[in-house]
């Protein structure tokens, strides 16, 4: 059993299932730091972390001009273009 936690209002709860995963990882991911405190830090581990468990993906790192407002259109454009995968971290 897998519990996903959702941080939007859960008064009326909404069920959702998950995407079916193929078990690897390949491509180019994504890390998408909206700029809160310690996102870079935590997006450090995961790179790290992603670099030993799979050395044939490849890594790119992007950033939000602020956290206060939605990613700018060009770079959600950018990251679209070059990405098979984003994370996003946000972190305080």
């Amino acid at each position: 059993m897998l519990t996903i936690l959702d941080p939007t209002d859960e008064r009326v709860p909404i069920e959702r299932r998950i995407t079916p995963r193929t078990g690897r990882i390949s491509g180019v991911i994504g890390l998408l730091d909206i700029r809160k405190p310690r996102g870079d830090v935590l997006l450090d581990e995961l790179a790290a972390i992603l670099a030993e468990r799979a050395p044939d993906v490849e890594v790119r790192r992007y950033q939000k001009p602020t956290f206060a407002k939605p990613c700018p259109d060009e770079l959600r454009g950018r990251i679209r273009d070059e990405c098979s995968a984003v994370i996003e971290a946000l972190a305080d």
